[in-house]
C-alpha cells in the first residue's frame, strides 16, 4: 500500500537523505520519496503503519521534522484503524446475522420474528460464552462503568450468567414475554453506565467481549445494547 504525507521541516538535500533514512528504519516500509519542494513523503508499506509511530521514527533525523497525514490518507488511517480495532464484533455480528437469517427462510419468505429470537439468541450465548473464558476480568472491567457492578462487585458474574439464560430461553422460545422483558429490563440498565462512558469520554476498555479482546468503549457498544433492546421491544408489540 502506498501512502502520502506532509512532511514539514526539510530545507536542503541533506534533510531529505535524514528523513528517507530514518522512514526506511522502519519494518514493513518498502521505499520512500520525499521531497523538501513540495513537503511530501510518499511511503510504500506492507501493512499499514500508524501516524505516531512514523513520527518517532522521523525524530532520529531531528525534532523539526513533522509528518502529518494528508485529508485522503488520515480517512484511509481511521477506516482501517475502526476496522482492525471491531473486528472481532463485527465478524460475531456477521456470523449471527447469516445464522439467524437462514433459519429464519420458511417456505421461499423470512419470518422476522424467528430471525431475531435466533439473533438474540445467538448474541447472548456468544457474548456469555467469552466473559466465561475470563469471568474475573470481566467482572473487573465491567464494574470500571457499570451502574450496579460499581455498587455491587459479584454483579459481573451474575450478568454473565444472565446472558447466558437469556440465550438459552430465546433458543428454545421460551415464554416469550417474560424473556423480551428481561432482555430489555437487563440491557436498559447495562447501556446506562455505557452512555456514561462514552458521554464523559472516558478511555477504558469495553467488557462485552470479556477480556480476550481489547475493544474501546465507544458508540459502537452503544449501538450494541441499544440494538437488543429495540429488537426485544419490537417482538413484543408484534406479539
Amino acid at each position: 500500500m502506498i501512502h502520502t504525507y506532509q512532511l514539514t521541516g526539510m530545507t536542503c538535500n541533506s534533510c531529505e537523505s535524514k528523513v528517507k533514512s530514518s522512514l526506511l528504519s522502519l519494518p514493513d516500509i518498502n521505499s520512500v520519496e520525499v521531497s523538501k519542494d513540495t513537503n511530501t513523503a510518499t511511503i510504500t508499506m506492507e501493512k499499514h503503519i500508524a501516524l505516531n509511530t512514523l513520527q518517532e521514527a522521523l525524530k532520529k533525523a531531528g525534532d523539526k521534522y513533522q509528518i502529518i497525514a494528508t485529508q485522503q490518507s488520515e480517512v484511509e488511517e481511521q477506516t482501517k484503524s475502526w476496522l482492525a480495532t471491531y473486528k472481532p464484533l463485527l465478524l460475531i455480528f456477521a456470523f449471527i446475522s447469516f445464522i439467524a437469517l437462514v433459519s429464519a427462510q420458511m417456505n421461499h419468505q423470512i419470518y422476522w420474528m424467528h430471525f431475531m429470537r435466533i439473533f438474540m439468541a445467538g448474541f447472548f450465548l456468544t457474548f456469555s460464552f467469552f466473559k466465561f473464558l475470563d469471568l474475573k476480568g470481566f467482572a473487573e472491567s465491567y464494574a470500571m462503568y457499570d451502574i450496579i457492578a460499581k455498587r455491587f462487585k459479584d454483579w459481573g458474574y451474575i450478568y454473565a450468567f444472565l446472558e447466558l439464560i437469556l440465550g438459552i430461553a430465546f433458543l428454545l422460545d421460551f415464554n416469550p414475554i417474560i424473556t423480551n422483558w428481561s432482555a430489555i429490563i437487563i440491557m436498559s440498565t447495562s447501556i446506562i453506565g455505557v452512555l456514561q462512558t462514552v458521554l464523559n469520554k472516558t478511555k477504558i476498555q469495553c467488557a462485552c467481549l470479556g477480556s480476550v479482546f481489547k475493544l474501546p468503549m465507544s458508540s459502537v457498544t452503544i449501538f450494541e445494547d441499544g440494538l437488543m433492546i429495540v429488537m426485544s421491544v419490537t417482538m413484543l408489540l408484534i406479539m
